[in-house]
């Protein structure tokens, strides 16, 4: 175990210098890690399908002469706070499955349960905390959507129990992670579409591949104590699966914003997010954990320039 994480109250995969050990008093620290407060970039990667669904959803309302940017930018925010609620509670829920793992791996010993930093209880206790919030925002939408909510706790729900039967998680995490691909068109609609769907798939693609790189960093630990992942299962050539997984992904999105009829900026955005994805591929060094984590980290800009290009077209439909 890492004694020297556990005496500064940190976890050894976060950085040091986050607002978290600036602000919190030490006390609250361990369940800011529980909830990864520490690391944003996983609400991020949360996010981004809901906010590319958002945008998608008032370009073509913009069209249809029924867009609201008080309502857009509404949903914006319920997106924003759902994200860190919902994603914080998944977290602590998945530590509370992989206690006993997460004691086995390097990277995760120094975690707030592995550690006894707090007890199953506490952590049980802060999730359902976490869960009320993510409901109260999920309750400020349509009704549809708030069934589309209750719908995805099953996927969240049977995604840390997927590493034990499959050597594809991911495809799990995918299917929880992008959710907010569908519901960020049936906040706008109240329905689903075409475009949605297809941006679904889009998300859960781009989610398996940001991910496989990610668990390349555990891959070793994985094997030593039978974990199953999408980097055992691609082993030491993982580019033609990365290939396929992120040119899939872009080509979903390209379907899904032919079929909303989106505008010029969000394919000149689709454009630079293929380059930045092929980017990773190209450099990807499976034998490099930091830089495994740092291309992971990366995809959050990915999906901010697709976001900027489907804010840009919707602007455009306004003037």
């Amino acid at each position: 175990m890492n004694t020297s994480s556990l005496d500064s109250g940190r976890v050894h995969d976060a950085p040091s210098n986050n607002w978290v050990y600036r602000v919190l008093p030490r006390a609250f620290w361990p369940y800011a890690q529980l909830a990864r407060w520490d690391r944003p970039i996983g609400w991020q990667l949360l996010l981004w399908p809901c906010l590319w669904s958002a945008a998608l959803a008032s370009a073509t309302a913009a069209s249809l002469g029924s867009f609201s940017a008080g309502r857009f930018l509404f949903h914006v925010v319920l997106f924003t706070v759902g994200a860190i609620a919902m994603r914080g509670a998944g977290c602590t829920y998945n530590d509370i499955v992989d206690h006993d793992i997460d004691m086995e791996v390097a990277r995760t010993r120094s975690r707030p349960l592995p550690s006894g930093r707090v007890t199953r209880f506490q952590a049980k206790a802060f999730m359902v905390l976490q869960a009320l919030v993510g409901l109260l925002v999920l309750l400020q939408f349509n009704g549809f959507t708030v069934f589309l909510g209750m719908l995805s706790l099953a996927l969240v729900a049977i995604y840390p129990f997927a590493k034990r039967f499959t050597d594809w998680p991911q495809f799990f995490l995918g299917l929880a992670f992008s959710w907010g691909a569908i519901m960020g068109w049936s906040a706008e609609f109240g329905e689903l579409s075409l475009a949605c769907v297809i941006l679904y798939g889009a998300a859960i693609a781009w989610t398996i591949g940001y991910d496989t790189i990610y668990a390349y960093q555990d891959r070793e630990d994985d094997e030593l104590i039978g974990v199953r992942s999408t980097a055992r299962r691609f082993g030491d050539n993982p580019r033609p699966w990365l290939i396929g997984l992120y040119g899939l992904a872009v080509l979903l999105m390209l379907l899904a914003f032919v079929a909303a009829g989106a505008g010029f900026f969000a394919y000149a955005a689709l454009l630079v997010a293929a380059v930045m994805l092929g980017y990773q591929i190209l450099v990807l060094n499976i034998h490099d954990p930091l830089q495994c984590l740092a291309l992971f980290k990366f995809n959050s800009v990915v999906g901010l320039i697709v976001f900027a290009g489907l804010v840009l077209t919707l602007l455009v439909r306004l003037i």
